[in-house]
């Protein structure tokens, strides 16, 4: 019709070009990707960070922006075909990245781990929800596939929320990174035997024996096939490539790569993210991986937000609407049966009981291999396409509800796991004599207390952490449980008689409660304090405190210095220097501290010193290079 419009106008006025009439003409032969294109931007832009704002994560706002877009909610995208397309290439797309980080030393040292207790959670969740399942009178297919997606967990999710924390490192954090890990390898082989479990035929009639022992050789041989070729080929290939020194093309031959595979697994009626897997695996394994991973990496995070949205987009709320008491009964039923059975493995592992609820909540949700898994066995028929859309309905209200639920946890749960399973100490309660007294003993109060205890100086120390006090006390240390903040044991410690009191605790505000308790009420106490940052050391000056020492300033200036050493400068030059630079801050420090509070006399100071020590230093520089014997090496 714009089209008609168009002509019609041209030919009554000419070829003269109507700038209206050419934007409607444009709008209306614009390409469906490139519209589509923009609204999946646009809706991730919007919401993502409007999500992460509110404490749910990027995950949750692509799937919020997905169902937004979709057709329960604007409608902007209603093509449910072009939906499906757009998340299988999605997954394959993200099956790839999980196979490009699958370090093959990073699995070999986590094997137990993984290969023990991510086998027992995956069996044992699977187990426990066929079971469940079928006394509920589902089919065996469904009940077997369902269970094994449903033990899934997001890895996305769990990795973000243990990031955030600063859980990967502990023993919670790397006991679950393996259980992640061992889903994701597992989520392979159970896409491998989706068809081995399908329905064909007219009649819906199970493969016979010798047709699912057939495809399962062809499985094999082509699986084979492609992890022998790849290994012969693939370096020659890359090597080549380098030789090109155009970084884009690794790139491009590496979707090549995935293309093709995922092509022919395909072709022979396979997994294309099986393929895609494989493809990732078989770089992984290449010199060229650091390479690629660098090329591919800031794609990572939008290839795999755009699944989610398109997962989002695919959620099918009819069903989830026409059947809500299934849903409630499916969601709360799963998890859960899943966070009992994972409650049980962390207790087998011997997890702190701080750390079981968060791991227990982080691996009973579903997660986003099961979106894969579903998808598939509605595609090989293994079960309808209808139970797949309340499957994966259920599997992203989990990931939806989950931050909400940990808010929750947070707030009502954890405080009561806090001191389970924590050594019970008393408090200090034998008045001591030491003229120290060592407020904290952490990673700058055991230094502090180590060099008195050298020259046989008695301290008395205070903390408050039970199982840091256990350590120390495993390496003879005498360690006393108790608050500084706290008056009375302020006393008993000894504060009425002793000389100096040290603050070495990491809370800037207990430090400053401890100084204003200790100026109070024990005016002969000197006091030495330690300073996280400049913010804390202005405000223990200003409360009178002079001897005050920034954590990390000494050792940032001996890193200085030992960059000039390696720069050519001698020893005495380079420490000449760091001694000025100190000085000078020192200084410039003291000129500081009466217009910390205003910022735009501080910053006006600060940039004068700046100018004042370049200027010192620029001129002894030349004077030093005047001299001959002070020229620093340069070979």
């Amino acid at each position: 019709m714009v089209q008609a419009a168009t002509d019609r106008l041209l030919s009554t006025h000419g070829a003269a070009w109507n700038p209206a009439i050419g934007y409607l003409y444009t709008m209306e032969h614009m390409p469906a990707w490139l519209i589509n294109s923009f609204i999946y931007l646009s809706a991730a832009v919007l919401v993502v960070p409007l999500s992460k704002a509110l404490g749910l994560g990027a995950i949750i706002g692509y799937l919020a922006a997905g169902i937004a877009i979709g057709p329960w909610g604007l409608g902007l995208v209603t093509n449910v075909q072009d939906i499906l397309h757009f998340a299988e290439f999605g997954v394959v797309l993200m099956l790839f990245l999980v196979g490009l980080e699958l370090d093959p030393k990073r699995l070999w040292t986590l094997r137990r781990p993984i290969f023990g207790w991510g086998s027992a959670q995956v069996l044992g969740c699977a187990a426990a929800l066929t079971l469940t399942a079928l006394l509920c009178g589902v089919a065996w297919r469904t009940a077997l596939v369902g269970a094994l997606g449903l033990a899934l967990s997001s890895t996305a999710i769990a990795l973000q929320v243990m990031d955030e924390r600063n859980l990967l490192r502990s023993g919670s954090g790397q006991a679950a990174f393996s259980i992640l890990l061992f889903q994701d390898v597992a989520a392979i082989p159970l896409l491998a035997l989706l068809p081995l479990l399908a329905v064909t035929g007219v009649a819906h009639e199970p493969l016979s024996a010798a047709g699912a022992f057939a495809q399962g050789l062809q499985i094999i041989l082509v699986i084979g096939g492609i992890v022998v070729g790849g290994r012969i080929l693939m370096r020659p290939l890359f090597r080549w490539i380098a030789r090109s020194k155009t970084p884009e093309i690794f790139t491009a031959a590496s979707l090549l790569l995935v293309v093709g595979i995922a092509a022919l697994m395909q072709f022979v009626g396979l997994s294309m993210a099986l393929g895609a897997f494989l493809a990732g695996v078989l770089l992984a394994e290449s010199e060229y991986r650091r390479e690629l991973e660098t090329n591919i990496e800031p794609f990572k995070g939008l290839l795999l937000g755009l699944f989610f949205i398109a997962v989002g987009m695919g959620i099918d709320f009819g069903v989830l609407l026409r059947s809500p008491v299934v849903v409630a009964a499916v969601l709360l039923g799963f998890m859960l049966v899943k966070a009992a059975v994972i409650y049980a493995l962390a207790r087998g592992m011997g997890l702190p009981y701080q750390d079981r609820p968060v791991f227990t909540l982080l691996l009973a949700q579903g997660g986003e291999f099961a979106f894969v898994v579903f998808q598939a066995a509605a595609g090989a028929r293994v079960f309808p396409a209808e139970t797949a859309s309340l499957l994966v309905g259920t599997v992203a209200l989990s990931m939806l509800l989950s931050p909400l639920v940990l808010v929750a946890l947070d707030r009502l749960v954890l405080p009561r796991f806090a001191n389970c399973g924590v050594p019970v100490l008393d408090e200090i309660s034998e008045p001591q004599e030491a003229p120290i007294i060592i407020a904290g003993f952490g990673r700058y109060g055991q230094i502090v207390g180590r060099v008195l205890l050298a020259e046989g100086i008695a301290t008395t120390v205070l903390d408050h952490d039970a199982e840091m006090i256990e350590a120390a006390r495993k390496f003879g240390y005498r360690v006393f449980y108790g608050d500084a903040t706290r008056l009375d044991l302020l006393r008993t410690a000894g504060a009425g008689s002793a000389r100096v009191l040290v603050i070495a605790v990491d809370d800037v505000e207990q430090s400053l409660e401890i100084v204003e308790l200790a100026q109070s009420h024990f005016p002969q106490l000197a006091i030495v304090a330690r300073a996280r940052d400049v913010t804390h050391w202005n405000r223990l000056r200003e409360r009178g405190v002079v001897r005050v020492e920034r954590e990390l300033f000494e050792s940032s200036l001996l890193s200085a210095r030992s960059v000039l050493e390696l720069l050519g400068h001698s020893p005495e030059d380079a420490g000449a220097s760091a001694q000025r630079f100190r000085a000078h801050n020192l200084a410039l420090f003291e000129k500081l501290h009466p217009h910390f509070r205003d910022q735009a006399k501080l910053i006006a100071v600060i940039k004068e010193g700046r100018t004042q020590l370049e200027e010192q230093m620029a001129q002894e520089r030349a004077e030093r290079n005047a001299q001959p014997e002070h020229r620093p090496e340069t070979h």
